[in-house]
């Protein structure tokens, strides 16, 4: 089963997959789709008919390049030397593949984005910047964000001690109408909101002006990116009409929903170097969209590549590879194992234009397969209702509250997990007592490093080796706002290892915009945020244990991947 962009080695499950997409032709689901036809995913037409203009978004957005041009074009001269991009989730996962495939054009400013409430990365990265030079993009849908709000009390501050009333001018809003960031510019004039549609959810945005924007101020070229989608969405158009389901979203959806539904769940993505960042967006969009009423699919980024026999049967692989399939090679294996493998080919970097369109549109068509709605986030509220609730008793016992530890070493605190009287056997009878099919997420509230990072993979390809499971790293709280939706609503078969630390020194957050007093730090938010997903996660009968390291979390990672 081949097309022009996709390749399917599927085994014994190429039958099954051809049904399913005899099916979507009967059922004219494609048709459906492109009529916003709602009972595609549901009944009802909640959180869908008014979810569904990124079918629109390349074409309309394409008929905003030249205000968007001129909005910008002031920035242009030399008089900007770097764009911050305050913003979580869908808001910013977009810009931020498009700032790691492309980067900047020579000319234009360098794009940062800061997606975290660690203090020491939010401070570090302060000290860098020279505010007379630089502008700060912020990007929300609601305006409300509790990270995103922090982080902008924090910037806009810092601009208004150096700068003074012109602060306003170095700010960019990407919001809906009526959002909180809308009503904010009224009492704190800015240079400009860029309106967001507000039919089009945060993962779905990318080819909105919520990605677009980012890609503009720094020169890349926006036409043929969008050119790129809108060429992939014309493909899908066509393919209804023509009856053959021969365009890569509506096949791809199918075969990703039929796999799960006979438990190939886990997708997991080997990626040539320059797709790398893709990985990132592609995660978000299929966890977040299909992370929901005990189903799911897991994407599985930056595994370590082992040999096909250590992989159980619950694994589908994809394979992003460059026209000349140089690596190739290193799937045979794997297909010749028995393992479904799809692969990916691209020509260029603007193919991201299509390949976004057509993971946005498979993403939808496996929803329908799964009996999902994909456009909501229904437990995503949860961890932020529960870490309210923490600012709020911090605010007023200046406290967080926190469970009981179950053991406690010089070194480290460990929280939840089985009973058990050291370090190594709490961790090892937890991984064993996995069940066939489970998965382990690392849920790092750590400070990031290069050093940290190969910890973390070192630990992953050891309990993957050990264990036989998917093993999936997130850095919070950038994954509340990507994979957390799915460790909530899929079927728990998750395990959950926090891995937390004492911060060395924290950064206030404002109260107010304009004003010093502070009643909370970013250090406080972020362990808040730890604990919010910890009770979040326990609502849901989840497994989870957490490590807080007191000293060096690097020499913990390290001694946690010696004791297994």
């Amino acid at each position: 089963m081949d097309n022009e962009y996709i390749s399917f080695s599927l085994g014994i499950y190429q039958d099954s997959v051809i049904s399913a997409l005899d099916k979507m032709r009967r059922d004219n689901i494609i048709g459906r789709i492109w009529a916003k036809d709602h009972t595609v995913w549901k009944p009802f037409p909640v959180e869908i008919v008014n979810r569904l203009d990124w079918l629109n978004a390349p074409f309309e957005t394409l008929e905003k390049i030249t205000y968007i041009r001129q909005i910008l074009e002031p920035f242009f001269d030399g008089s900007i030397n770097d764009v911050v991009l305050l913003g979580m989730g869908g808001s910013i996962l977009a810009a931020e593949v498009f700032n790691k495939i492309f980067g900047s054009e020579t000319g234009y400013p360098d794009l940062h984005v800061i997606d975290t409430t660690d203090p020491i990365l939010i401070s570090s990265f302060t000290k860098r910047l020279n505010l007379k030079k630089t502008l700060f993009l912020v990007s929300s849908k609601s305006g409300r964000t509790m990270e995103v709000t922090s982080l902008l009390h924090y910037f806009y501050n810092l601009v208004f001690e150096k700068l003074g009333d012109t602060a306003g001018s170095h700010f960019i809003f990407i919001t809906d109408k009526g959002s909180f960031l809308e009503e904010f510019s009224k009492n704190s004039p800015i240079q400009h909101i860029f309106s967001s549609d507000s039919n089009i959810g945060g993962r779905y945005s990318a080819l909105s002006v919520t990605g677009i924007v980012p890609a503009a101020i720094i020169g890349i070229d926006v036409e043929i990116l969008l050119l790129s989608a809108i060429d992939a969405q014309q493909r899908e158009k066509a393919e209804n009409f023509s009856g053959k389901f021969a365009a890569t979203g509506a096949v791809l959806g199918a075969a990703l929903g039929t796999l799960a539904q006979k438990g190939r769940n886990k997708i997991t993505f080997i990626m040539s170097p320059l797709w790398v960042p893709f990985g990132n967006w592609l995660e978000q969009l299929i966890a977040e969209s299909t992370g929901k009423d005990g189903k799911g699919i897991l994407p599985v980024l930056g595994e370590p590549l082992v040999e096909p026999s250590v992989y159980g049967d619950d694994r589908l692989f994809v394979f992003f590879q460059n026209a000349t399939g140089d690596d190739s090679a290193k799937i045979d294996g794997l297909a010749e194992a028995g393992h479904p493998v799809i692969t990916v080919t691209t020509n260029n970097r603007f193919d991201l234009g299509s390949q976004m369109f057509l993971w946005e549109m498979a993403t939808a068509v496996a929803g329908h397969f799964l009996g999902i709605n994909p456009f909501d986030q229904p437990d995503v509220e949860i961890t932020k209702a529960h870490t309210r609730r923490m600012v709020t008793i911090y605010r007023e016992s200046k406290e967080l509250p926190y469970e009981l530890s179950s053991l406690t070493t010089p070194e480290c605190v460990i929280y939840g997990g089985p009973q058990a009287l050291t370090l190594a056997d709490k961790l090892k009878i937890f991984l064993s007592e996995a069940n066939k099919r489970d998965y382990v997420c690392l849920q790092v509230y750590l400070n990031q490093s290069p050093e940290v990072d190969q910890s973390l993979q070192t630990l992953r390809e050891t309990i993957l080796i050990k264990y036989g499971l998917a093993v999936t790293t997130g850095y919070g709280p950038r994954y509340l706002h990507s994979t957390g939706q799915l460790h909530k609503g899929d079927s728990g078969n998750g395990l959950f290892i926090q891995l937390t630390q004492d911060n060395l020194w924290d950064v206030d957050i404002p109260d107010e915009i304009g004003k010093e007093k502070s009643s909370l730090s970013f250090g406080t938010l972020q362990a808040a945020q730890a604990q919010g997903d910890w009770l979040a996660l326990k609502d849901a009968g989840r497994r989870i244990m957490r490590f807080h390291f007191r000293i060096n979390p690097l020499a913990g990672i390290q001694n946690l991947t010696e004791l297994l």
